[in-house]
């Protein structure tokens, strides 16, 4: 499977969270946006301080982290990607996510049969309504 991963797939994983992403083993081709290495350490860092974990806690997820992002191809923020998140979506979406869901629509010129991974209800929904398969996450429809 090719799958363009949110960042809420990346953190269910490293915070070991409850109901990760079942197809996470299937995934074969892994893309993000490089969005994704802002919102996963800086998700770390608030949670060493609203939670305070410790050193050793902090050092073994930030190194599960870095692993993941070893596993994925990263697209940069450029802007046509940019100008496209500025635009309208058919759902409502905040800024990260028109980012991600940008990121995914120029992903998907290259590979047709990308797949959306997400636990986000909103990412899922405008993914949904720009035609993606979603995995990750319960989407009407």
């Amino acid at each position: 499977m090719n799958a363009y991963v949110d960042t809420s797939v990346v953190l269910r994983l490293v915070f070991g969270e409850p109901d990760e992403l079942a197809s996470w083993g299937n995934i074969e081709r892994a893309i993000s946006s490089e969005l994704l290495r802002v919102e996963a350490l800086r998700a770390l860092d608030r949670a060493r301080v609203l939670k305070r974990l410790d050193d050793e806690v902090v050092a073994y997820r930030r190194g599960a982290i870095l692993a993941s992002l070893e596993r994925l191809e990263l697209v940069s923020l450029d802007p046509p990607i940019l100008a496209r998140a500025c635009e309208a979506f058919p759902t409502s979406l905040g800024t990260l996510d028109a980012l991600h869901l940008a990121t995914a629509l120029a992903v998907r010129e290259e590979i047709d049969d990308l797949v959306v991974a997400t636990h986000d209800a909103a990412l899922g929904l405008g993914a949904r309504a720009m035609g993606f398969p979603v995995e990750g996450v319960t989407v009407p429809g």
